[in-house]
């Protein structure tokens, strides 16, 4: 649709409202609907929007070691800007139209804690230096015949699964819930999210959707209304979605896996495919692989940003513990899937389901052209075989604070990301683990309640 269009199209509407949404630092969409009337007055300009979106958690509680908002600011509106180009009909709310928004500062200038604009500035550095960069990110995640208030009710404690068992890949129990299915590939793709395959994947309820590649600021826009609209689709077939990185310690997590490669200027030639190359690998693609190799261990938190994250990457559960790469391996931190012209592409395995798709995605091209720009050799050899056994180069920190404290005293991470984005999430994470510091959980009472 040619912009004209669009906006005839918001116009005409009956029902005479717009729904928009931006991305908080933790990958929650806060929006709200406004009016006809509204729009046309913001359409292009911006709208107040409070700045306390980015002085919460996801739960809505308020930081206090933050410094970008807070009590001592007021919780001023900040301004949000609409993205006209993220035009969206939302199939099961009648068509109502929807945009996506990015924060910019009072000055006009991109708000350096934006998660959209810090990947937008990503992406146009790799513009400057003469790539284009098309990305995907893949989802698992779990599904409970559960609503809401029975998730409170029951305490989070004896959830049902969607179906039992666990059977990766099944026909059979895709044919069971063949509604939910249906209406996820339809829908989703009604709303502009195309989605390459969707199957089940090991463990009860749980499915894997591939979605499809696209230039990476739309991929990222894809991903994270992916996960928004599979839970408003869910709702409607009684089912509650969930993508926590891991729900129950016997069962495996759920990974929000990045693929990626850079493109010449004009989007016409995949620069990491060289057919010369007995393995199909461009230099290009050795000197990205290394980028995201030495800078990882820097930027671990925008790949897991949980306490819950660091669950998932454990060994034999199908998520990274080492820093590795290697050709078609699953076990390894960076999967080389080297196919052809179009096809050879990078797998950033690290992240998890729960990640900020923005934060993710940019970390990865952040990465990835450092290790171009800097020359960086790939000197580490691929993994051969059970990445969980190679740690020749350094393992994952293990959890949320030591991974946070890393990036905190990175250098690295202020020269690829700025010195206010890194300062502030960096706040967020160290508030993160210190709400689960003060928790006492089951696994507490059940060990210690009565014995010691």
């Amino acid at each position: 649709m040619t912009m004209q269009q669009v906006l005839d199209y918001v116009k005409s509407h009956p029902a005479a409202k717009v729904k928009l949404a931006a991305a908080d630092i933790d990958g929650v969409l806060r929006g709200k609907y406004i009016s006809l009337d509204k729009f046309n007055a913001v359409a292009d300009g911006h709208l107040g929007f409070c700045d306390v979106v980015f002085g919460w958690d996801a739960n809505d509680l308020a930081y206090d070691n933050a410094s970008f908002t807070g009590w001592h600011t007021g919780y001023p509106d900040m301004p949000l800007r609409l993205d006209l180009g993220t035009f969206r009909k939302i199939p099961w709310e009648d068509g109502v139209p929807f945009f996506l928004g990015e924060f910019i500062s009072t000055d006009g200038t991109p708000a350096p804690v934006c998660p959209r604009q810090l990947l937008r500035s990503v992406v146009d550095q790799c513009k400057q230096e003469g790539f284009t960069p098309f990305v995907s990110q893949e989802f698992e995640w779990f599904n409970f015949s559960e609503t809401p208030d029975s998730l409170h009710q029951k305490g989070f404690r004896q959830l049902e699964p969607m179906t039992p068992g666990m059977f990766g890949y099944s026909i059979l129990r895709s044919t069971l819930k063949n509604a939910f299915i249906t209406d996820l590939f339809q829908l989703l793709t009604q709303f502009g999210i195309p989605i390459e395959g969707l199957h089940t994947e090991t463990g009860p309820g749980v499915y894997e959707a591939a979605i499809a590649y696209a230039g990476a600021l739309e991929a990222a826009d894809r991903a994270i209304l992916f996960k928004t609209a599979v839970k408003e689709i869910a709702y409607k077939h009684g089912i509650i979605a969930s993508f926590m990185a891991k729900w129950n310690e016997q069962l495996p997590g759920c990974s929000g896996h990045v693929h990626q490669s850079l493109w010449d200027e004009n989007a016409q030639h995949n620069l990491f495919f060289d057919g010369n190359d007995p393995r199909n690998i461009s230099p290009l693609m050795e000197h990205y692989i290394a980028g995201q190799l030495h800078c990882l261990p820097h930027l671990l938190p925008m790949y897991a940003p949980t306490v819950n994250s660091y669950k998932r990457l454990v060994e034999g559960a199908w998520a990274p513990t080492t820093l590795t790469w290697g050709l078609d391996n699953r076990t390894v931190a960076l999967r080389v899937i080297a196919g052809g012209a179009k096809s050879t592409r990078l797998e950033t395995r690290v992240v998890g389901a729960d990640t900020n798709p923005y934060l993710a995605i940019a970390a990865c091209l952040a990465s990835g052209l450092y290790g171009i720009r800097h020359g960086l050799d790939l000197q580490q050899p691929a993994t051969v075989g059970n990445g969980y056994l190679d740690d020749s180069n350094g393992r994952l920190p293990a959890n949320l604070w030591e991974a946070t404290q890393q990036m905190k005293r990175s250098e690295l991470a202020r020269e690829l990301l700025g010195e206010a984005f890194v300062t502030h999430f960096c706040s967020t994470r160290e508030w993160e683990w210190q709400q689960f510091s003060k928790a006492v959980t089951d696994w507490e009472l059940k060990r210690y309640f009565e014995i010691i």
